[in-house]
């Protein structure tokens, strides 16, 4: 390649070091925005007016970021500024807006569809996302960039920012201690070896101490919505941000190239629809998205209104979703040499069926029938995002020239967690009004049944319109 850091083991990046970037990365945004739900439940936001409902604008502000900043600011990373410095910047100035995010929280509905987004605490979020969704871009191309073996080395790379989500998710369950709960248990505890101190040697009395302290243990709601999840994410965020600042210098590969209207606007990375198959991907991914936004705007929801928890956590049973990505990660240089993108992408697309059809099968069932489908649909995670979003980032950075890597890998998160995920956010909010009754009950089946349906017509078109040239050969000479 042209590319001369792409090709100098001197400079390359210690794939350790790119690990810990992407922890941090990916733990800021797991430790609130599963549990975010809750928070805003509890803040009486979730309540559904004329104009739709604050949680779902709380989850639409991402894709209006992911469509507004990525490809300005990858335009800065790939002719001016230095990647490392502007991923510093954007996460130092982050973490004091998720700081100040929950307390500007409110209960109530919008009265009309743009009112939505002038609540202060939707206004504080959306100018977070401003911030964070960039990175998601950024991060990728600044991998890229120091890797010898992308389909080989990125997958080792990512896995860790998985593990950051999963850790993330982990440590905003036990702020549940910060959040009352703890001093509940605390003073329970003490009050049980203060009543079998006083028992002596009397059974009954010990065994009335015991049922005393079940009781109180019983009142515990083990809850994941206290506010500091978004404190402790705010933290992170400020580290990432002095963390990026030590990482090596990545320059802009057109740095003193002319800056005209066309680049700013992308015109170079939108070049790239330009090639037929890179086209076809481009849309099956935009379009597979729209349901794909149901799983972060409303699996939360399904899963604890179905009464699913792991050590009584609904965002502990949500993270096992992570776990499986973990296996999925690791093994994907051996599938990207046995099934090339193509297949790959296939099957990150039926998986997204699968999962909803599983999950609209579960509605109305009792015990296993209930719980193994949930998790199974859960677990089918690490396919779902893996196969399709890894995939079509180091598909992306083998179709780019290096000089506008950093957009086209901006392109890809407009168009499938801006346009895709707004789209799709706003559409579960709508349906979910029409999948619930006058009394408040959701048909589950329903609302599930629908996306399954559109995911699985968007993979039958892409497995009969995507030609791609298939890369599994590289991937098997350079790990030879």
């Amino acid at each position: 390649m042209s590319d001369s850091i792409k090709t100098s083991p001197s400079v390359r990046l210690p794939m350790t070091r790119l690990g810990v970037m992407m922890f941090l990365q990916f733990f800021v945004w797991g430790s609130w925005y599963v549990a975010m739900y809750g928070f805003l439940n509890d803040a009486g936001m979730t309540e559904i007016g004329p104009g739709g409902s604050f949680d779902a604008a709380a989850y639409t502000v991402a894709p209006i970021a992911a469509i507004l900043a990525p490809l300005t600011l990858g335009l800065i990373c790939d002719r001016l500024m230095n990647t490392e410095h502007v991923l510093a910047i954007l996460n130092i100035v982050g973490a004091g807006l998720l700081w100040l995010a929950p307390t500007l929280a409110s209960a109530g509905a919008p009265d009309s569809f743009l009112s939505q987004f002038t609540q202060p605490m939707i206004l504080c979020l959306l100018a977070y996302m401003l911030c964070f969704m960039p990175t998601l871009g950024l991060t990728a191309s600044l991998s890229f960039k120091h890797l010898a073996n992308s389909e080989k080395d990125f997958p080792t790379v990512r896995v860790l920012g998985t593990i950051g989500w999963i850790v993330g998710n982990w440590a905003m369950w036990g702020c549940r201690f910060f959040n009352g709960e703890g001093k509940v248990i605390s003073q329970a505890m003490a009050q049980l070896e203060q009543a079998k101190a006083a028992a002596g040697g009397n059974q009954a009395a010990s065994s009335a101490a015991e049922q005393a302290f079940a009781a109180a243990m019983s009142t515990i709601q083990y809850s994941d919505n206290s506010p500091h999840i978004f404190h402790a994410a705010a933290i992170a965020s400020a580290i990432l941000g002095v963390y990026c600042l030590t990482l090596p210098k990545t320059t802009p590969p057109a740095k003193g190239e002319s800056i005209s209207v066309s680049k700013v606007l992308g015109v170079d990375a939108w070049a790239l629809l330009k090639d037929k198959s890179f086209f076809i991907f481009a849309v099956a991914s935009f379009l597979v998205c729209i349901p794909l936004a149901g799983y972060y705007a409303k699996g939360y929801g399904f899963v604890d209104a179905m009464g699913v928890k792991l050590f009584g956590s609904t965002t502990g049973a949500m993270s096992t979703g992570q776990m499986s990505e973990i296996i999925f990660m690791l093994v994907m240089p051996f599938c990207f040499a046995r099934l090339g993108v193509k297949k790959m992408l296939m099957i990150g697309m039926l998986a997204w069926a699968v999962r909803y059809g599983l999950w609209g099968f579960a509605f109305g069932q009792t015990g296993p029938m209930l719980t193994l489908p949930i998790f199974v649909g859960i677990l089918l995670h690490g396919i779902c995002y893996d196969f399709f979003f890894v995939t079509g980032m180091i598909y992306t950075d083998k179709k780019a020239k290096p000089e506008v890597r950093g957009q086209a890998q901006s392109l890809v998160v407009m168009l499938t967690q801006g346009f895709g995920l707004g789209i799709g956010a706003q559409a579960f909010g709508w349906w979910m009004g029409r999948c619930t009754s006058a009394d408040g009950i959701v048909n589950w089946s329903k609302l599930w049944y629908v996306p399954a349906v559109f995911a699985l017509g968007v993979m039958v078109a892409f497995t009969l319109l995507f030609w791609g040239r298939d890369d599994r050969t590289s991937v098997e000479e350079q790990s030879a």
